[in-house]
């Protein structure tokens, strides 16, 4: 899929690939084909084996390669390594980068204190917000951005009907469903999704 410019690439379950002229971005590689295409910057949103997964981040990790992840997901990697938690800022090879709540609520797969995070990207005039393992939280009221990459699995994440909740506060032009087809969810839960919004919605 391509948004004004974007080349948006779902590799599988939560992995993403982002590329334009300039920057090549994942988020949580997992499942990578040997051979791929090096990141200027690799995001790891938790230390679940499906979202860090060292073997995945050698694939596309090159000299200059930044990464961008929180604490206990730190120490499972090597390289040029920044940690951050929900509300942080930062810039990476160019690429800037908002850190933002991602939490079970009444699930104990992921803690609310553990501070694990969803992000906001920015790749040229393009604004992405991929979502994390996360259940519908209050924080969403405030997402701003083009994209919006939303997990739709259930079990460990929301279900369809909560991520279409979710997709009515999330100010977004477009949505994406992930966090299915690896371990739990089904391309039934995704298409339940972008039929329950208004919005446009693409399953890649």
């Amino acid at each position: 899929m391509d948004y004004n410019g974007v080349e948006i690439e779902r590799i599988c379950h939560s992995a993403f690939k982002f590329k334009n002229k300039s920057f090549v971005v994942y988020i949580d590689p997992y499942e990578i084909k040997q051979g791929s295409e090096i990141a200027d910057v690799i995001i790891i949103t938790h230390d679940h084996f499906d979202h860090c997964s060292p073997n995945d981040v050698a694939k596309i990790k090159g000299t200059k390669t930044i990464i961008v992840t929180v604490k206990s997901a730190a120490s499972k990697l090597s390289g040029t390594i920044r940690t951050v938690i929900p509300g942080d800022k930062i810039n990476a090879n160019g690429i800037d980068i908002e850190a933002v709540a991602a939490y079970n609520v009444g699930k104990k797969f992921h803690p609310h204190e553990n501070k694990w995070i969803g992000v906001i990207i920015k790749i040229g005039d393009v604004r992405i917000y991929h979502a994390g393992d996360t259940d519908l939280i209050p924080e969403m009221d405030k997402i701003n951005c083009d994209v919006a990459l939303l997990p739709v699995s259930g079990t460990y994440v929301m279900n369809p009907d909560e991520a279409i909740k979710a997709a009515s506060k999330i100010k977004a032009n477009v949505f994406v469903p992930m966090h299915y087809g690896k371990i739990v969810g089904t391309k039934e839960d995704a298409k339940k999704f972008c039929n329950g919004i208004e919005k446009k919605c693409f399953i890649l």
